[in-house]
């Protein structure tokens, strides 16, 4: 049975308060409205197509995914323009990634020629045109092909059979949490400076380069104003985290774990149903709502908190907000949209543990 208030939800819980929620996305996308560059929200924090329909509601070019399986989710869920920010390897999913395209526009990355002619193989097997965008590498030292190279992958891939060559992406990841604000500033423009030399690397050689991809919550406000990216990744601005807050304060965190307190040992410890298959421990411990409370530790079922003043009792419901909420998403099998302290919706995660 559906509960009707938020204090009725069934513990641990995934909660949305959907008034903070539609301001984080109209705040976003009224951000985009006169930028150069549009919005392609990233559906791995959210992994719900509900969410990703409101987004395209107000005006985001597509959405950006991180698997195959998500992008399945997306498609099934009427949604054809559809980003998979990943390389797709092992011939089952790309025999997978080719039936999809008949289906969507999905965009799939690349950093190496054999995966694209694997991929070229599947699409003229399938009878398919798959879009594909090269990763190029740009300081976060994971995947990718160095700028100067990317020319040279380019001309082998747009020469493949079934292969339609959109463009280039980057991802400064490792820039998204820089604290301090001019430093963020540099080593975005760092980064960005890198996958703009391969677009013109692309362009020098005559290949069209439509799509420049690139960009996080945490630097949408500088990679969304540079001249040259086409679109933007963002993606936790939609829900927030205690992690994300002391980077980009002007959206509000809009989603909390609920847990109920099952224990009371001492005066001080409290003892709550909600451990790590209910949070992330990432990025740190959950922050809870209260101020009155600390939280100390996260156990499989449990997590151990210190009470600062007042009194908490057993049987009574605490809220927390994830250090991420990309991953807490991940744990759980759907959202409760609440507004007001009535629960309005009940939302699957149909996304969620999609690891191909």
């Amino acid at each position: 049975m559906v509960p009707r208030f938020k204090e009725e939800i069934e513990t641990p819980a995934l909660v949305i308060d959907l008034d903070i929620m539609e301001r984080n996305l109209r705040r976003m996308a009224e951000y985009f409205r006169n930028k150069p560059a549009k919005l392609r929200p990233h559906a791995k924090t959210h992994k719900c197509p509900i969410i990703a329909h409101k987004q395209l509601l107000l005006g985001a070019a597509g959405i950006t995914c991180a698997k195959l399986g998500e992008a399945e989710v997306l498609v099934r869920a009427g949604i054809r323009d559809v980003l998979i920010a990943n390389q797709v390897t092992g011939i089952s999913k790309i025999r997978r990634l080719a039936s999809l395209s008949r289906h969507s526009d999905v965009i799939v990355a690349v950093d190496t020629v054999e995966n694209a002619v694997q991929i070229s193989e599947a699409a003229r097997e399938a009878r398919a045109g798959v879009n594909v965008i090269i990763e190029v590498e740009v300081g976060m030292e994971r995947c990718g092909v160095p700028p100067e190279k990317v020319a040279v992958l380019a001309r082998r891939v747009a020469r493949l059979n079934a292969i339609n060559f959109r463009g280039v992406m980057g991802y400064e990841g490792h820039c998204v949490f820089v604290q301090d604000p001019d430093e963020r500033r540099r080593k975005t423009a760092e980064a960005n400076s890198r996958l703009l030399a391969a677009r013109d690397e692309v362009l020098r050689a005559g290949i069209p380069c439509e799509i420049v991809s690139a960009g996080g919550t945490g630097t949408y406000d500088i990679t969304g104003r540079c001249e040259g990216i086409t679109e933007v990744q963002a993606g936790s601005y939609v829900f927030m985290d205690a992690t994300y807050k002391k980077i980009v304060s002007e959206f509000e965190c809009a989603l909390t774990v609920l847990a109920t307190v099952v224990s009371r040992p001492t005066k001080e410890r409290v003892i709550i149903d909600a451990g790590l298959k209910a949070f992330s421990e990432g990025f740190g411990l959950p922050t809870p709502v209260s101020p009155n409370l600390v939280f100390e530790k996260l156990s499989e079922e449990h997590g151990k908190l210190r009470l600062l003043d007042g009194d908490v009792k057993c049987g009574e419901k605490l809220e927390f907000i994830p250090s991420h909420c990309c991953t807490a998403c991940n744990l759980h099998d759907r959202y409760y949209g609440v507004r007001g302290g009535r629960v309005e919706a009940v939302w699957p995660i149909e996304a969620r543990g999609m690891g191909t």
